[in-house]
């Protein structure tokens, strides 16, 4: 008892402590990147009017690593943890700087993804619906972890183009990742998840549109990692069968809109990497959407999804071999509000827009360009 009243009072103290910080702190950061020139100028498929300063993952980190060594038990998977990040932002912030070329972006994200599957943070086990729980081979739980803290770098990256938007979509899923792990009785995992909410709560009072800086690479490949190293520690590494349908729920908007992206230029032959105007939040913004709706919808729904997730986690209709009747009821329930709330979201973005000759008559627009 005492324990759970100690560890929940640590997931407060180190998400206030985190936005704290990061609220202090990121008008500092926006400056420094201002002296050093590194802001986004307006043009190409950017959306900001104006030059914005980057580098808030900078802030962010500090906001993150503070509390971490306040609150966290700085064991074996913390360190690999906390070690991860910091080449996870060194790797960004040098991008944000400078620019990186595709293949040495990767690579510095595979050199940080690697680093906490060395410190004991990978699936070594996994519960298989009707197969019951099973250890997984070294040779494929690494490369699996890793494979999949680099895809959710990539997809918070590419999700990264709307003000507020990747700091929002990031803030629900931790706070959804925090309140999950605490129940399955993995406290670290928990306040670090807790801490990274306050941390981007505390970003978006800057960041949020009209923004007056952005995270950049730094932030993106920051929060990206730690959803993702998080989701193994303290979500995929346990024996509930449903452990697997935890992330995919409450990162579903960021998968999906990466799977969109990737497929659509895998199409048309374009290089993966290359940037372009087709994600969700883009398409919001061609439909007539200002920043701040777009980025509310959007919240919206990965809130819906989250709140399956929790009703996965909480909500036990088969419980002990016999169907109940009202937790029955409650899933089926929440499962028909996140289909009709994702229904909905490809209503706007695909029936809606067929009927707008604005945003056909822009997409006619870009196809002649691409062919010229």
């Amino acid at each position: 008892m005492w324990a759970t009243l100690r560890d929940n009072l640590e997931v407060v103290w180190g998400a206030a402590l985190a936005l704290v910080i990061v609220v202090l702190l990121t008008p500092a950061v926006g400056g420094m990147a201002r002296m050093l020139g590194v802001v986004d100028a307006p043009g190409g498929r950017r959306l900001n009017r104006k030059a914005v300063p980057r580098l808030g993952g900078l802030a962010l980190f500090l906001g993150i690593f503070v509390p971490a060594l306040a609150f966290l038990d700085f064991g074996r998977e913390t360190r690999g943890l906390l070690l991860g990040a910091a080449v996870a932002t060194t790797v960004g912030a040098v991008d944000d700087f400078r620019g990186l070329r595709p293949l040495e972006k990767l690579a510095g994200q595979l050199a940080a993804a690697a680093i906490p599957t060395g410190f004991g943070i990978w699936v070594d086990r996994f519960t298989f619906p009707f197969l019951g729980v099973h250890d997984l081979a070294a040779w494929i739980g690494i490369p699996l972890t890793i494979g999949w803290i680099v895809a959710i770098m990539n997809m918070v990256n590419f999700l990264d183009g709307l003000d507020g938007l990747a700091a929002g979509v990031c803030g629900i899923a931790a706070g959804t990742f925090s309140v999950i792990a605490l129940s399955l009785g993995k406290p670290n995992p928990a306040i670090v998840s807790a801490i990274v909410l306050g941390a981007t709560i505390g970003f978006l009072r800057h960041n949020f549109y009209p923004a007056r800086i952005f995270m950049g690479d730094s932030g993106a490949l920051l929060l990206g990692f730690i959803l993702a190293a998080v989701s193994v520690q303290g979500l995929l590494k346990t024996a509930a069968t449903v452990a697997l349908a935890f992330p995919l729920l409450v990162l579903a908007v960021p998968i999906l809109d990466t799977s969109f992206v990737v497929a659509r230029r895998l199409k048309y032959r374009q290089p993966v990497y290359v940037g372009d105007r087709n994600h969700l939040h883009h398409r919001f913004v061609n439909m007539g959407f200002s920043q701040r709706r777009a980025a509310l919808y959007l919240y919206a729904w990965v809130a819906i999804l989250a709140g399956a997730a929790l009703g996965t986690r909480f909500v036990h209709p088969h419980a002990h071999g016999v169907w109940h009747l009202w937790p029955t009821i409650a899933v089926a329930g929440i499962a028909a509000v996140a289909i009709a709330a994702s229904i909905y979201m490809v209503y706007l973005l695909e029936i809606i827009k067929l009927a707008n000759p604005r945003i056909r008559r822009r997409e006619a627009e870009v196809r002649e360009r691409k062919s010229a």
